[in-house]
C-alpha cells in the first residue's frame, strides 16, 4: 500500500515537472476567456431574475461600459438586455481568441507570428490595429452609420493583429531566440568581439 501512495506521488511529481506553469500565459488566459464570456453571458444572468446573478451581470456591464467606447450598440441577447460591449469590441475579442487558439494549435511556429520580426512587426500589428479607431472615426464623421455586420470585421482585423504580435510574446515564446533576434545577438557579439582585439 505505501509502495502504491509513493508510486502516485512521484508520478504527480513527474508531471508537474513536465508542466511547468507560466504565469504570464496563465493570466492571459484568464483574461482571455473573461473577454469571451463575461460581454455575452452579461444579458442572460441580467435576465436571469435569480438574486445574485443580475448582480454579476452589473460588475460586467461596468467594466464594459469602461473598455467600449460604444457599449449602448450591443447586440440583444435577452430582450431587453444587450451585450456588455458593441459588437467591434466583440470582434477585437474573437481575433484574439482565434490567434490564442492558433498559437496552441502552432506553438508559435510560423511567419504569421509578427514578434519575431521585431520592430518591422511592431510596425505591421500598429498598422493592422488601427482598423478598429478609422473605423470609429469614421462612424464619428458620419461617413457610414454603425452596422453590426460593417464594424465587427474591423474588430476582428484588430484582434487578429494585437494577437498574432502578442501571443507569442504571452505564452513562452523566447522572442529573442527568433530570427530577427538572433541576427542582433550576433551582431553584439561581434561588436564584443572587434572591441577585445
Amino acid at each position: 500500500m505505501q509502495q502504491l501512495a509513493m508510486f502516485r506521488r512521484n508520478r504527480l511529481r513527474a508531471n508537474a515537472q513536465k508542466l511547468p506553469i507560466s504565469w504570464s500565459s496563465f493570466i492571459a488566459d484568464f483574461l482571455l476567456t473573461g473577454m469571451v464570456i463575461g460581454p455575452a453571458i452579461a444579458p442572460v444572468l441580467a435576465a436571469s431574475g435569480l438574486p445574485i446573478l443580475p448582480g454579476i451581470a452589473n460588475i460586467i456591464y461596468f467594466m464594459g461600459n469602461h473598455v467600449c467606447p460604444q457599449p449602448d450598440m450591443g447586440v440583444e441577447l435577452a430582450p431587453p438586455f444587450i451585450m456588455a460591449v458593441c459588437m467591434r469590441c466583440y470582434g477585437t475579442v474573437t481575433g484574439l481568441l482565434i490567434t490564442r487558439l492558433l498559437y496552441a494549435v502552432t506553438g508559435g511556429k510560423g511567419f504569421y507570428w509578427l514578434a519575431q520580426y521585431g520592430w518591422s512587426g511592431v510596425a505591421l500589428a500598429s498598422i493592422l490595429m488601427m482598423a478598429y479607431p478609422l473605423e470609429l472615426a469614421a462612424q464619428v464623421f458620419n461617413i457610414w452609420s454603425f452596422n453590426n455586420y460593417l464594424v465587427t470585421p474591423f474588430g476582428l482585423i484588430t484582434g487578429l493583429a494585437w494577437g498574432l504580435f502578442t501571443m507569442p510574446i504571452l505564452h513562452g515564446v523566447d522572442v529573442s531566440s527568433l530570427k530577427i533576434g538572433n541576427r542582433q545577438q550576433a551582431t553584439g557579439n561581434r561588436q564584443q568581439v572587434t572591441g577585445n582585439r
